[in-house]
């Protein structure tokens, strides 16, 4: 394997470049109608990203320790050359999509994942705004690990796949080429993902690519202006709530849950997963309605 560089700690001057660049634009020409930025709520991205790495490299210590078990105990090898590249970052694209769409449909995975919905703003920053616990992600992309592909080339691949997604957090960027619209991840895109109306939850889970969403029944295209946020919205910027909000939420229900069902229900159905309600004594016992008789000829 060659040594191959963090992707995201050499993209952080040009991260940092081009959110100054988009703050300057709305200073320039100011929009109204889109949601721009907010001292506060960019404070909070840029300082749940700066938490993010120092949090990761604690997660990596085990799921490194898991990769390598696994990539010395398959007989399978993926040479790192320059026509495997561009195959392995599909095969991580695609396994992205499928992390993504699971964090999105499992309560438990989605704790993690809400961090980064949890702003009602959308602009470069936001792309920044990672949760502390991103250790859940690791196991969609094992299979990767078993099928040959080094860990330190998965890691690279993830990279890359993360730093394309920074510039699609934005507003500023309306619909691109239809080619373009297609077969990638936009900012238009991007921006129905992060939307909080009731059509465009839970859709365009793509990395790098949109085509997994027209594959698997998961695409919307951009038509209404998006409203960004959470269905039920937080109102804090303290990064430890951020970053520990749901899984707060989720120890309550778990607490409340009346039954080992509940309970399950509550950590792997999806965040919106409310338990069907006990039927009333009433309808027990209310006897059943009399079967219609024929109407006389």
């Amino acid at each position: 394997m060659p040594n191959l560089p963090d992707v995201v700690l050499w993209s952080i001057p040009a991260f940092v470049l081009l959110t100054v660049i988009e703050v300057v634009s709305y200073r320039i020409r100011p929009d109204d109608e889109a949601a721009g930025y907010e001292a506060k709520d960019a404070a909070t991205s840029i300082t749940m990203g700066l938490g993010s790495l120092g949090f990761d490299l604690l997660w990596k210590v085990p799921v490194v320790a898991v990769y390598g078990a696994v990539y010395e105990l398959t007989p399978l090898r993926v040479p790192f050359l320059w026509w495997t590249v561009p195959l392995m970052l599909l095969a991580q694209d695609f396994c992205y999509y499928w992390q993504h769409r699971g964090h999105h449909v499992v309560r438990l995975l989605w704790a993690s994942h809400v961090v980064h919905h949890s702003s009602r703003k959308f602009n470069l920053s936001t792309a920044l705004r990672q949760p502390w616990t991103g250790a859940t992600s690791w196991p969609f992309y094992l299979p990767l690990v078993a099928l040959g592909m080094h860990p330190a080339a998965l890691a690279f691949c993830y990279s890359v796949n993360l730093v394309y997604q920074f510039w699609i957090h934005t507003e500023r960027i309306g619909k691109l080429p239809r080619p373009v619209e297609y077969l990638f991840n936009t900012p238009s895109h991007h921006r129905v993902h992060h939307a909080s109306q009731g059509g465009y939850l839970d859709r365009n889970f793509g990395g790098i690519l949109i085509l997994w969403d027209r594959l698997f029944g998961s695409w919307t295209g951009e038509t209404v202006r998006p409203v960004y946020g959470l269905t039920k919205n937080i109102t804090t910027y303290n990064p430890l709530r951020v970053a520990t909000h749901e899984y707060a939420a989720i120890a309550r229900d778990v607490r409340a849950a009346a039954s080992w069902r509940e309970r399950a229900g509550r950590l792997l159905a999806g965040p919106g997963w409310q338990p069907r309600p006990a039927p009333t004594a009433a309808a027990e016992t209310a006897p059943a309605p009399a079967a219609p008789t024929e109407s006389p000829a």
